[in-house]
């Protein structure tokens, strides 16, 4: 009966092999191997049985079986019997050969049988595997592969059987035919070779000591004689690399005179597969197993051989390795261990062959070359010490070599000498000098960059590796101390290491702090014996000069700093202390700057060139003679050096002086020296040379300009009137103009468009100095205007470098007042350019030079002032003032305070002169006063202090211009406007609140002198300042508007409608958290003069209400008594009409469609802004009750509510960003307003509570409205208690609602007060149990199940009270859980989680009645389909075995055992909760089990957040459940059964797996309570089963049934 159970089992198992999943198959045979590890004959034999009789299985699943027999085998051999072993042996023989193909994972699987059999019974297999090795036939490849494999994993037991294998296997050799199985001739012979040279390695283990080499020497010999002479010449390639790799061991058991003899014809056929194979790795390692044989018995032959192998082998070297290519690299590797081979072998002729070919140009060659010989200098150093000199000397040409790669191979070798001594011989000198060489490199310099495909990198780069090894051959190579140190010196200073200054001196100053370390006779340099090492001064003027700039190099000036203070007493001896203190804070400054950062000075010498070259003008100007003037003006011109700037100014000074007395001569001259010879010459050579010539012909164009430029302003005005548009000016443009094929070309050089400006500029000047320039028409004044604001137009905005705007600005001055006069459209054009020139500059810069910048920068602004200024003397009237402000309006208005700064006080600058030269003629009005005085007053608030004072000077003259249009004096001081002088130190104050009072009494004194006509245009202009860019203005226009409307609202009572509409429209386009307040305080302003037309403005803005008519609305809570009369009014509006309308759907049958009414809707909106206010506090306290049950009525109304079809429309194409962010959904409407009465009735706890709960969003929603009710009344109980009894009062009448919701909405309130003591301690717990206990009929179910919520809640609310109404809670909770018809009724649920609740606070003796009855009424909800259910009905069975600890164990006992294997089974439910539940029910059954071992082990493994690590508990139940409750056995696997059947994949994959652990610790004796039979039936259904888990479970329990079959 046993064996027939066993083989049942290893019968379902192998059926199941086939399946698909891969870890299924993988969980069949591990079951496979438990079976075998408990019963290995019984398994193996089934095994063996099954693919005896299933001939046709597919090859993948027999190799399976075979896999699992294997790993049986690999534990349990020892315990066959010869003949079990027998059958597997030859079951695995018969399978080997099966079939004639190679059939991969089949057949080794088998030789893995064979192999793991082998190691226990050797002679067996052997005598099988020699059974198969017929003579004269040809063995199956799957043998071969056998042998080879037991050879190298029992080489002891198989080397012995050698002779008799090879025996067998060497006279079919030459039958094999195909490559497959030549192919596996050739490994079996490798692992044949490589299993004797192990045995003949450790002869000392060796079961027969006496075994040597000569025993297979023979054989070996014959064998290498058919692979070389035959096989080794086929086309297949992979046959040619297996025959390789054999030769290789076998070379090594070949007999010595042999291996001599075979060496000739052995050594090219090797060499030859190298031209005939891609992949050559093998052939390499071949090579040198081959070459290691031959040196081990000291072959003359090779040394016929060695060129042929140094040149193959040095060609394997100098191909290209990809790192991507592990074989390509592994090949290289190989081939340098041939290398070293030889080079121990034979040095002389190994250098012999590779220091020549160092001196080819060849790349690969040079590189493979510089490759082996760092590997030899390396590998070989004793047999390389005493060629040293002859390998340096050999490295001359390869240092020419300008390849990267060469170089890089180049920088390995030397620092591969460096280790091994080389340097120190002599020509080292020349390697260090290559290193520092490299180290120079710049990396944008580096000859050779590689390309797109080279794996190069910038941390590869020759210079890089250069700088590497240069460092760590001085800091970790101790012997090269003495070498570097101090000959590394001498490459500070030639120019051509410049680029290695940075390594060179890490290097040495590791080197001298290593010298210093060693003592002071070692670091002193004696220069008398190294003549070739640069001075100390040199040393030092080097360093010092390239730490000039420091971050040049990679940083080279701190190195260079630091490099210095160590070398000092090289240097001189009384350094020391001084650059001990100096050096530190120069590296200090330098680590606080960056490149950038640091500040460079620059001097530049110009005095001396121009103070001679005014002397020699005074000379020339005292002359008398003509021609003596003219021949050293000549000789100036032909002699002057023209690229230098200072003498250019010089000469143009000199002609200009010269002009004072000699204006004809000097004019004469500078145009026949442009006709002379010299200057035609000196183009024309300049013109051959193309790349400089236009640069050196415009510096003399731009000297001859300036000189015209000097000649008119130093000569007589008089005399230069006559000559400057003839004479002057034609040849000033001449000369900057160029003709092209008759095309005028404009110069681009800066340096020639400032001379024009300025000798242009200078030329101005002189024509409006004359007496005679009011007569004087200027023919050409236009051009040059033109021709100025075109160079103005063309100056950068991002810097002011040179003077031209300045000069040309200064040009249009001097212009506007001579004749011909332009029109306005110019000067127009000439404002707006020069403003914009000026006006946008960035602001100046504070650099080294900031002092020249300023004053540039202060010159061109003035120019600005004159010029503006000029043209205002053209129109001194309103109207001129009035064009000048606007075209300096958007400046004043800039977001750039530079900007604003600029045109303030060029603004300032004309009031003043306004003011000043104002001549009134006639009383006129000055009609733009309310728009100017709206422009300037806010910015006296501007974030630049200094713009302040120039807007408040503004704002003063413009009054005083308006006194002065009204008739008073020039000389008129009002004391009003006078004070706004003394208020000028308040706007530099810090303090804002200083500068902002200020702000309001110069609105005060502005109200107070503005005329009445001018009070609306002014607060308009204000309106348009609250969008200002400068916060600060928007703020003081706010100051200054509220100032305005209570010192003159007034006034104003018609234009408030108007007022208000401007105020909303603004608020909507600015933003600033300071327009919000200031708006408000406006609208309070104009409310306590105009309250009904505000209020009544207000109320019609449409909705949804922007964020701004919010603000607007809680302005009018500001005031407790106007908040109380708003609060009325508006809760009045909210009850006035229903709350909503139903609309009936055009299609019958649908539910209508519920739209709320526009005036509760708008009133509750008002009604929340209102409340927002702190303020308005009182008067919700005063009015609490009504507004808690009104809007607590109002949520429950509107839940599920829809907007009006036009609010619907808003709010799908979203709300504009001026919009209040708040939901204008009804209900959210109400709830919203419903938490600000808590919030202003001192209740802030209570609507913090709700907000922490998400309590507001659940009343919102109708799936949430009733826990958003329950959470209310939670937090009203226990924050708002006293407040209770009144709400209850007002509630009270609707619980006879007949809104179905209002019915569930108090019930849910009610039945939560009851969750808390408030209740008993307000004396209204019985009438909230009689309203609650009256509502148990309800035909509603969602009131029913309330109620029974808030007995439950009893519980936790007045736990005292529950004895005194158990019986009546008891009866309540039982028949919840029969209510209706429905088996899933949420009512049942609700007195399942009523009774967890209840159940411990009830007398014992009233649970006794119904105690069962509930125990048996709540177990079909353990595998109910919903969730809920499940977990309400365990956790409930937990809670009963909590209360039945004691009297009731007995009764509850069979309970606990019939729901064990449930509650252990739902722990892998897919629901957390459901799982939950069961780790708590099993906590509390574990003390009725009277087993502490089980129950301590629910307590470990069950806590609540604690992971469940399920297999290993379950394994610990199932061990603790069979040794102390064995007869539950039964009874446990037959519930598993059942669950086998489970719709959930988790319970049915843990079915099986509690099957498993139960079987696993059951005793041999509970045998008769299984049927076997059933089990394995249900577990053959479960491999089946959909899903991998279950299947994989299913398998696994199979494998431990074994214990009880």
């Amino acid at each position: 009966m046993t064996e027939s159970y066993m083989k049942k089992l290893s019968s379902t198992l192998l059926d199941a092999i086939t399946d698909k999943d891969p870890l299924v198959q993988e969980q069949v045979c591990s079951a496979l191997c438990s079976l075998g590890e408990v019963r290995p004959v019984e398994m193996l034999r089934t095994c063996e049985e099954y693919l005896r009789q299933h001939d046709k299985l597919a090859h993948p699943y027999r190799a399976a079986v075979l896999r699992a027999m294997e790993r049986v085998l690999s534990s349990r051999a020892s315990e066959l019997d010869k003949d079990t072993a027998s059958t597997i042996i030859l079951l695995a023989s018969s399978e080997m050969t099966r079939m004639k193909d190679l059939v991969g994972d089949w057949q080794q699987a088998v030789s893995g049988v064979l192999v793991a059999l082998g190691r226990q019974f050797i002679s067996k297999v052997m005598e099988e595997l020699l059974h198969r090795l017929q003579p004269g036939a040809l063995p199956h490849c799957a043998v071969l592969h056998t042998l080879a494999s037991l050879s190298v994993a029992n080489a002891f037991g198989v080397v012995p059987f050698l002779p008799s294998i090879l025996s067998s296997l060497l006279p079919v050799l030459g039958m094999a035919k195909q490559d497959t199985v030549r192919m596996a001739f050739c490994s079996a012979l490798q692992r044949f070779s490589e299993g004797a040279l192990e045995y003949l390695a450790n002869l000392d283990r060796a079961p027969d000591p006496t075994v040597r080499k000569d025993a297979f020497t023979t054989d070996i010999f014959s064998a290498y004689d058919v692979l070389f002479h035959h096989w080794l010449q086929s086309r297949e390639a992979k046959l040619r690399l297996a025959v390789v790799e054999a030769l290789g061991p076998m070379s090594h058991l070949l007999p010595s005179e042999r291996l001599e003899e075979q060496l000739p014809k052995l050594l090219p056929g090797i060499l030859a597969l190298y031209k005939k194979h891609s992949e050559t790795f093998y052939v390499s390692k071949s090579l040198g197993q081959i070459l290691e044989a031959a040196v081990s018995v000291g072959s003359r032959t090779l040394d016929t051989q060695l060129d042929a192998l140094l040149a193959a082998l040095h060609s394997q070297i100098c191909v290209p390795v990809e790192s991507s290519s592990p074989l390509a690299m592994s090949n290289q590797k190989e081939a340098l261990r041939c290398f070293t081979v030889l080079a121990c072998n034979s040095p002389d002729r190994l250098l012999a062959f590779l220091l020549p070919r160092l001196d080819t140009n060849n790349e690969r060659t040079r590189v493979g070359t510089l490759q082996v010989v760092r590997h030899v200098i390396n590998s070989a150093a004793a047999q390389m010490e005493d060629k040293k000199p002859f390998i340096l000397s050999s490295m001359r040409l390869p240092l020419l070599d300008t390849n990267s790669k060469v170089k890089r191979a180049v920088v390995q070798v030397i620092s591969a000498m460096a280790h091994h001594g080389y340097l120190e011989q002599p020509g080292g000198e020349a390697m260090i000098e290559y290193i520092v060489q490299q180290c120079a490199l710049p990396p944008e310099q580096e000859p050779e960059k590689p390309g797109p495909s080279s794996k190069d990198s910038k941390a590869d780069s020759v210079r890089a590796i250069s700088v590497r090894t240069l460092y760590l051959v001085s800091t970790t190579v101790d012997r090269m101390n003495h070498v570097l140190w101090p000959y590394l010196l001498q490459f500070l200073i030639p120019v051509r290491f410049t680029g290695a200054l940075t390594p060179l001196c890490r290097s040495l100053m590791h080197l001298a702090q290593k010298r210093q370390e060693a003592g002071a006779d070692t670091f002193l340099i004696q220069y008398d014996t190294h003549a070739s090492l640069p001075s100390p001064y040199a040393v030092t003027a080097r360093l010092l000069v390239v730490s000039s700039s420091p971050y040049l190099g990679d940083g080279r000036g701190v190195v260079a700093l630091r490099l210095l203070s160590v070398l000092h007493p090289n240097i001189h001896p009384l350094l020391g202390q001084h650059w001990e203190t100096t050096v530190p804070l120069l590296l200090g400054y330098l680590d606080e700057h960056m490149e950038e950062t640091l500040p460079q000075e620059e001097w530049e010498e110009r005095l001396l060139m121009n103070f001679l070259y005014k002397c020699i003008g005074t000379t020339l100007g005292a002359a008398s003679s003509k021609e003596v003037v003219r021949k050293h003006l000549q000789e100036l011109l032909e002699t002057a050096r023209y690229q230098e700037e200072a003498e250019r100014e010089g000469l143009a000074c000199c002609f200009g002086i010269c002009a004072i007395s000699h204006l004809e001569d000097t004019l004469a001259q500078l145009e026949d020296f442009v006709r002379s010879e010299v200057f035609r010459k000196s183009i024309g050579i300049l013109n051959i040379f193309k790349d400089r010539s236009e640069n050196e012909v415009e510096k003399v164009k731009s000297a001859l300009i300036l000189c015209y430029g000097h000649v008119a302003a130093r000569a007589p005005c008089e005399l230069v009137l006559a000559k400057v548009e003839s004479d002057i000016l034609r040849n000033v443009f001449q000369h900057f103009n160029t003709k092209v094929l008759g095309v005028k070309i404009e110069t681009k050089d800066p340096a020639l468009k400032l001379c024009l400006v300025q000798s242009v500029c200078m030329i101005s000047h002189a024509i409006c100095s004359s007496t005679q320039a009011g007569s004087f028409h200027f023919s050409r004044k236009a051009e040059l205007v033109a021709q100025m604001m075109e160079f103005i137009r063309a100056e950068p905005l991002d810097s002011l470098r040179t003077p031209i705007r300045k000069k040309a600005m200064l040009t249009c001055t001097y212009l506007v007042s001579v004749e011909p006069a332009l029109d306005k459209q110019a000067w127009a054009d000439v404002i707006r350019g020069c403003l914009h020139s000026v006006m946008a500059l960035l602001p100046e810069p504070k650099g080294e030079d900031g002092g020249c910048q300023e004053s540039l920068y202060l010159d061109t602004l003035h120019a600005l002032e004159d010029l503006l200024t000029s043209l205002l003397q053209q129109n001194m009237t309103p109207q001129g003032l009035q064009m000048m402000i606007e075209h300096l309006s958007p400046w004043i208005k800039s977001p750039r305070g530079h900007e604003r700064a600029r045109a303030l006080g060029v603004s300032a600058h004309l009031l003043r002169y306004f003011l000043e030269h104002l001549r009134v003629s006639a009383l006129v009005p000055f009609h733009n006063l309310g728009l100017l005085v709206g422009l300037f007053s806010p910015r006296c608030a501007d974030l630049w202090p200094a713009t302040r004072q120039e807007a408040m000077d503004c704002v003063h003259s413009l009054l005083y211009l308006q006194l002065g249009y009204e008739g008073f004096s020039q000389d008129y001081r009002d004391d009003v406007v006078e004070r706004l002088l003394s208020l000028k130190d308040g706007l530099v104050h810090p303090d804002p609140a200083i500068l902002f009072h200020t702000c309001h009494s110069v609105g005060q004194i502005i109200a107070r002198r503005l005329p009445p006509d001018q009070l609306i245009s002014l607060l308009l202009t204000m309106f348009e300042g609250l969008g200002d860019h400068d916060q600060n203005c928007s703020r003081a226009a706010t100051v200054m508007i509220n100032c305005l409307l209570q010192e003159r609202g007034g006034a104003l009572q018609e234009k408030v409608p108007e007022i208000v509409s401007v105020l909303r429209s603004k608020l909507q386009e600015v933003q600033g958290e300071h327009i919000l307040p200031a708006a408000q305080h406006s609208i309070y302003l104009l409310a306590t003069q105009h309250c009904a037309a505000v209020v009544s403005s207000l109320l019609g803005s449409p909705l949804p209400l922007d964020s701004h008519t919010c603000m607007l609305w809680r302005a009018l809570a500001a005031e407790p008594h106007l908040a109380t009369q708003v609060l009325g009014l508006l809760l009045e509006m909210m009850n006035r009409d229903v709350p909503f309308k139903e609309s009936r759907a055009f299609l019958l049958g649908r539910t209508p469609d519920r739209v709320a009414t526009l005036l509760p809707l708008s009133a509750s909106c008002a009604l929340f802004e209102v409340m927002s206010t702190p303020a308005v506090g009182p008067a919700v306290l005063e009015l609490y009750p009504q507004l808690f049950v009104a809007l607590l009525l109002r949520v429950s109304c509107t839940v599920g509510v829809q907007l009006p079809r036009n609010l619907q429309a808003l709010e799908r194409r979203g709300a504009s960003p001026a919009l209040a962010t708040r939901n204008l959904e009804p209900c959210s409407s109400a709830v919203d307003t419903l938490r600000a009465v808590l919030l202003r009735s001192g209740s802030e706890d209570v609507a913090q509570r709700m907000d922490q709960e998400g309590g507001w969003e659940l009343l919102r929603t109708s799936a949430g409205h009733e826990e958003g009710a329950t959470r209310l009344a939670r937090a009203m109980a226990e924050h708002a208690g006293p407040r209770l009894p009144l709400v209850l009062k007002a509630l009270a009448c609707t619980q006879s609602s007949v809104y179905e919701v209002q019915r569930v909405t108090t019930t849910a309130f009610l039945a939560e007060l009851l969750n808390s003591n408030v209740a008993n301690d307000l004396m209204l717990l019985d009438s909230l149990l009689e309203s609650l206990a009256a509502r148990q009929k309800d035909t509603c179910a969602s009131v029913r199940r309330l109620v029974l919520r808030g007995l439950a809640n009893l519980a936790s609310g007045s736990p005292d009270k529950v004895r005194a109404h158990g019986p009546q809670l008891l009866t309540a909770m039982i028949g919840g859980l029969d209510d209706g018809d429905n088996p899933h009724s949420p009512v049942a649920l609700e007195a399942m989680v009523g009774l967890a609740q209840l159940l411990h606070l009830m007398e014992t003796w009233d649970l006794r009645s119904g105690l069962l009855h509930v125990a048996i009424r709540i177990r079909p909800f353990f595998d109910s389909e919903k969730t809920e259910f499940r977990t309400a009905s365990i956790r409930l069975f937990g809670h009963l075995n909590k209360v039945c600890h004691g009297d009731c164990e007995d009764i509850f006992l069979d309970q606990v055992m019939g729901g064990m294997a449930p509650l252990l089974l739902h722990l892998q439910d897919p629901q957390t909760t459901v799982a939950s539940a069961c780790r708590f029910a099993l906590l509390m059954c574990g003390p009725n089990l009277a087993c502490e071992e089980l129950s301590a082990a629910f307590q470990k493994h069950l806590q609540e957040g604690r992971a469940l690590h399920f297999g290993e508990f379950l394994n610990t139940t199932c061990k603790h459940l069979m040794q102390h409750f064995p007869d539950l056995l039964g009874r446990l696997l037959s519930t598993c059964l059942f669950y086998c059947k489970s719709s959930w994949e988790g319970v049915r994959a843990a079915a099986p797996l509690l099957t498993g652990f139960l079987v696993l610790h059951a005793e041999p004796r509970q045998q008769p309570q299984v049927d076997l039979d059933q089990l394995i039936s249900a577990f053959q259904i479960l491999l089946k089963d959909p899903a991998p888990e279950v299947r994989t479970r299913a398998a696994e329990a199979l494998g431990r049934l074994v214990k009880l079959a």
